[in-house]
């Protein structure tokens, strides 16, 4: 049977185990010039040594105004690529496999003069409205997307994941709630998704497999549910995504979309569903944070790979502590074998 440290292989992906730490915002670019700095590379290498399988990057942007604020990370130029390959190249000396997520935030990029949206609806009432993205626009956009993809896989990752959840830009196009248009990108929701998808795979290896991220259901009244997210998953599954992360909500406020969970485990039956309709591995996320709970997700096959956000925010060492939990093997820095007896 299958367990939290199995390890897991797809494609060119080979992980020592199913530990995953989830892309979360550091918001830490002091210059505002979407550089990874030394606060990125201690925060993610410390994850690495600490026995994580999978680092995946916090959300990086295809262009300065797609940013969710300035202090967050960019790929829109080459400059960008040396200090997020130094990352990738420590993580790789520990045995952690490394990700990197790719966005555009929309019509939530809080410090854009003009965000951009698939239509001119805002945020919340204390957000700027953004300006509908022309269908020459969109064709430009996803060509940035391909482009960050292109300077991604010269930094070195292992895998690339594209931002469809958590109301960001994919996930504006691919809702009713937010996409109103009446042209092409209005009549088929999952267009700009499908198009995204097959230009960052035609600059992909053959063997890199490409993740993304969804919300399985929205938050807010006439929002979608398991079954339109599993439809349109299915079409972007046909497009060439390889592994889906499964996530929810973010396309409202809290106020009005109401909280998608409180309990641990909340968003483990979205997975669950998408693993049972889908052909590929899927990451489960959510207040996973329990070694146990997080080995009974991987044992009971409700996903192949877990998560662990806020626990591994925590503790860099997350992954080496749950072995120790489970009294599973794992690979152990030698400097802190001495901490972890064998039991």
């Amino acid at each position: 049977m299958k367990d939290l440290f199995t390890p897991f292989s797809y494609k060119g992906l080979e992980l020592k185990n199913r530990v995953v730490m989830p892309p979360m915002c550091q918001y830490s670019v002091e210059k505002k010039d979407g550089i990874a700095t030394d606060w990125h590379y201690v925060h993610y290498v410390s994850r690495a040594i600490g026995g994580a399988g999978l680092i995946i990057i916090e959300m990086t942007d295809v262009e300065p105004d797609g940013r969710i604020t300035d202090n967050d990370l960019g790929l829109w130029s080459d400059e960008h690529i040396a200090p997020l390959k130094r990352i990738v190249d420590a993580c790789h000396q520990y045995g952690a496999k490394v990700g990197i997520q790719i966005a555009h935030a929309g019509r939530k990029a809080e410090d854009a003069p003009q965000p951009v949206s698939a239509s001119a609806i805002p945020f919340d009432d204390k957000s700027k409205t953004p300006r509908e993205l022309t269908t020459a626009e969109i064709e430009e956009m996803v060509e940035k997307f391909r482009k960050a993809t292109v300077r991604a896989i010269k930094a070195g990752f292992d895998t690339i994941e594209l931002h469809g959840a958590h109301g960001y830009l994919i996930h504006q196009f691919q809702s009713a709630y937010t996409n109103k248009r009446e042209d092409e990108y209005g009549q088929d929701l999952t267009k700009f998704g499908v198009e995204i998808i097959k230009a960052v795979k035609e600059e992909m290896p053959a063997d890199m497999p490409l993740i993304m991220r969804v919300s399985g259901k929205e938050y807010v009244e006439g929002g979608y549910d398991m079954e339109e997210s599993v439809a349109f998953s299915k079409k972007y599954e046909e497009a060439g995504v390889d592994i889906f992360h499964v996530s929810a909500g973010g396309e409202g406020p809290i106020a009005a979309a109401g909280r998608p969970g409180t309990h641990v485990a909340y968003q483990v039956p979205l997975a669950r569903a998408f693993k049972q309709e889908l052909s590929v591995p899927v990451i489960a996320v959510g207040r996973l944070d329990s070694a146990e709970l997080a080995n009974s997700v991987i044992g009971n096959e409700d996903a192949d790979l877990v998560a662990v956000g806020r626990g591994m925010l925590r503790n860099p060492y997350w992954t080496i502590e749950a072995a120790a939990q489970l009294r599973k093997e794992t690979e152990m820095p030698k400097q802190y074998a001495v901490a972890f007896p064998k039991r």
